[in-house]
């Protein structure tokens, strides 16, 4: 399906377009609709499910011809949809609302991971043991059983529909430092090296704790770019940040984005390597088990 999410925004950014033309300021739109200043600012900016009768209105108010007409109104249709996601309300957690939400009508995803795995491709396991350090931060903004099942059906849309393509770099931090039990996170890396021999869609990097990153700043936090099959979708860059998710759709800050990934790309590991080096840490995790069992 095309994300709803994607689809608000590219509707914002034709009324946008159409108001600015005709050169009338969102107050002068909101009153020759009897809708508040408020209602327009978060349609164009993408900030509400739209009313198709209010885009009507609107269009109509704008004097827009026929054929762009229908136009728009199929765009403001399927920003409108509800996914399976919305069935779960904020029991998944809204973070995981939104990616759900974007990855459905992705064609390609291109992710950094700086202190944790997507969780795409986290074991139940494993993501519960993150749950538990969750609760450290305070109360839970979502329900554990929820959003486990939740997860279970963006891996089976994400990657059964046979379409998306999706390479991470996954920073070797993760492998040596995040705090969670040796077997458990053992069984995590193996279950990364097993998805990515099985599914070709998926090419899995890893950016050693050595690696020296030409050109510039390294990254200040775990970031993904996604591009889209229609090319009036241009790329967004979603940076995950501790509060919350930072969506940018404006195409130099987009580009600084694809760059960064770049040159984090050029020195990561090979596909190979990185499959090995995650074989080799879940070992170390097995013989540590042991050790301390």
């Amino acid at each position: 399906m095309t994300s709803p999410f994607v689809r608000r925004r590219r509707l914002g950014a034709e009324i946008r377009a159409l108001r600015e033309e005709r050169g009338l300021t969102a107050d002068e739109l909101s009153q020759r609709v009897y809708r508040s200043r408020m209602s327009i600012s978060k349609l164009e900016n993408a900030r509400c499910r739209p009313n198709i009768g209010v885009v009507m209105n609107i269009l109509d108010a704008l004097d827009v011809p026929p054929d762009r007409y229908q136009e728009i109104i199929a765009i403001a249709r399927e920003a409108a949809d509800y996914g399976w996601w919305d069935s779960f309300g904020d029991a998944m957690g809204p973070r995981q609302r939104l990616y759900a939400d974007i990855e459905s009508g992705a064609d390609s995803i291109c992710g950094y991971n700086q202190f944790g795995v997507p969780g795409i491709l986290q074991t139940p396991e494993f993501s519960l043991a993150l749950v538990e350090l969750d609760k450290a931060d305070g109360p839970l903004t979502y329900e554990p059983d929820r959003m486990l099942e939740a997860r279970r059906l963006r891996r089976e849309t994400t990657f059964g529909a046979g379409r998306l393509k999706y390479e991470l770099i996954l920073d070797e931090f993760v492998l040596r430092r995040l705090s969670v039990a040796p077997a458990v996170m053992s069984r995590q890396l193996l279950h990364l090296v097993e998805t990515a021999v099985s599914e070709p869609r998926l090419t899995i990097h890893v950016l050693p704790i050595d690696a020296r990153i030409k050109g510039g700043f390294l990254a200040r936090s775990t970031f993904a770019i996604y591009s889209f099959p229609h090319p009036q979708d241009p790329p967004m860059a979603i940076a995950d940040t501790v509060n919350s998710d930072i969506v940018h759709t404006k195409e130099a800050e987009v580009g600084r984005y694809i760059e960064l990934y770049k040159r984090l790309r050029e020195a990561s590991l090979s596909s190979v390597r990185s499959l090995s080096l995650l074989e080799e840490a879940a070992r170390e995790l097995d013989d540590l088990t042991e050790s301390s069992a």
